[in-house]
């Protein structure tokens, strides 16, 4: 039996590698498709022939039901609803990395946690200082995000260079950043005034999912339908509708029905079953017994396969291959006007790009080397301060996240517009430069993450 055990302790944690190595192939993918959206959407922006494109994300779109009419703009349909699968991939991840992955212990998650923290607090810091006290003060959480497909994307483009374990610390750093970023859009970022009514009601419904967690149903419908419910009270209520993915994401069971010894002997105990069943046939279709069998292997499955692994599974590919794609062809064009970059220049401009291409690096490596000295955390036997220092520029990548606390930061459209061109600009110099960074600091290292 322990051998037994052993050897599914072992096949689990190859498995916990596979989901690494698929959600990184995966994000890495997304990225490129990403830059080719966000590109497409800005020469839409700027070629008058295809410029009108965009009124089309005006126009209103709903339903209506038993008398009762519900309309959003299409634009607000992309940013409110599509995005909020967006946040329920991100609260899955978050949730995954706690149990299992990179955050799963403190030693772990020691050191991606104060390199988040402080690739957060010194961008923010950086952005208040150039807006202080200005009417674009109030987008100091724009700098703080980090793209993950993105940032995947460009150290894909390094293959196999680029230490695994460096690769793993990204990931987890972007992942850490993700749920800093929730915080403040819930708290800083209302779209309205805040409805405490409605709010109550969301606090009803977040309870029965958090009962239906603890009963551990896994049925999807009993999570997805109240899930629903809670986005519809969050619209209304003044909190970003989005924040309802993650709070529905946190609720999903990510228990086994059955422990791994059971799973183990009741799985050679069928399949030995199985194969005394056998009439040396190709067809197991005509194989009553064998049909059994195969229905009791699939309770097996079932029964120690987390909703919540099938959840990402199942969601995943849609996010990073038609939500975030579609995210950027609605909100990355905008018309680059060399004007917005004249002197003199906004505080805008400056706090956003400084904030980005300096800041996160800068905040990164103090907070890592800080954690380390103070042994609070440990360096990656295979990763250099070099390295950590050109993460940090990768992570200046806000694209997506960092454009989405754009649209809420401001009313006005040219600020939010220029804000836009600033996270653009930035982000891009923020890839080459970061690509080249890491190119330089990996020259000289033997190929270890065959």
């Amino acid at each position: 039996m322990g051998i037994l055990t052993n050897l599914f302790r072992a096949d689990r944690r190859l498995e916990l590698r596979n989901v690494f190595s698929t959600f990184f192939k995966n994000s890495s993918t997304g990225g490129i498709v990403l830059m080719i959206c966000a590109i497409a959407a800005i020469m839409i922006a700027n070629v008058p022939a295809f410029s009108h494109l965009h009124s089309y994300l005006e126009q209103y779109a709903g339903f209506s039901f038993a008398g009762y009419e519900f309309k959003m703009s299409i634009m607000h349909w992309i940013n409110d609803g599509l995005m909020a699968v967006f946040f329920l991939v991100v609260g899955l991840e978050i949730k995954r990395e706690i149990l299992v992955g990179e955050l799963s212990s403190i030693k772990q998650a020691a050191l991606p946690i104060f390199a988040a923290v402080g690739g957060m607090v010194i961008p923010a810091l950086i952005y208040v200082g150039f807006n202080w006290d200005s009417e674009s003060a109030n987008g100091w959480g724009i700098p703080m995000a980090t793209d993950i497909a993105f940032a995947l994307g460009i150290l894909s483009l390094l293959g196999k260079r680029v230490p695994v374990s460096l690769k793993i610390f990204l990931t987890a750093l972007a992942i850490v950043d993700d749920l800093g970023a929730i915080v403040v859009l819930a708290i800083f970022y209302p779209t309205h005034a805040i409805d405490f009514t409605l709010l109550m009601y969301a606090g009803l419904i977040l309870g029965l999912l958090i009962s239906f967690n603890a009963l551990n149903i896994r049925k999807p419908a009993f999570y997805i339908v109240p899930g629903i419910v809670l986005w519809f009270l969050f619209l209304g209520s003044g909190i970003h509708a989005t924040i309802a993915g993650v709070l529905v994401a946190m609720t999903i069971p990510g228990k086994n029905t059955i422990n791994e010894v059971r799973f183990l002997v009741g799985c050679r105990y069928l399949l030995n079953k199985f194969s005394a069943a056998s009439n040396h046939k190709v067809q197991v279709l005509a194989n009553q017994e064998q049909q059994q069998i195969i229905h009791h292997l699939h309770n097996k499955l079932k029964q120690v396969h987390p909703l919540m692994i099938k959840f990402e599974h199942g969601l995943h590919p849609w996010v990073t291959f038609f939500i975030m794609p579609v995210f950027a062809l609605a909100n990355a064009g905008v018309v680059m006007n060399l004007s917005l970059f004249t002197p003199p220049l906004p505080p805008i401009v400056p706090g956003i790009f400084l904030g980005l291409l300096a800041g996160k690096p800068l905040g990164i490596f103090v907070a890592s080397w800080l954690a380390v000295r103070f042994k609070i955390a440990e360096l990656p036997a295979d990763v250099s301060w070099g390295q950590i220092f050109s993460a940090g520029i990768i992570a200046g990548i806000g694209f997506t996240m960092s454009i989405f606390i754009d649209n809420l930061a401001f009313t006005d459209a040219a600020m939010i517009d220029m804000g836009k061109a600033t996270i653009l600009v930035t982000s891009f110099a923020a890839a080459v430069l970061g690509l080249i960074a890491i190119y330089i600091t990996t020259k000289d290292k033997k190929i270890i993450n065959q």
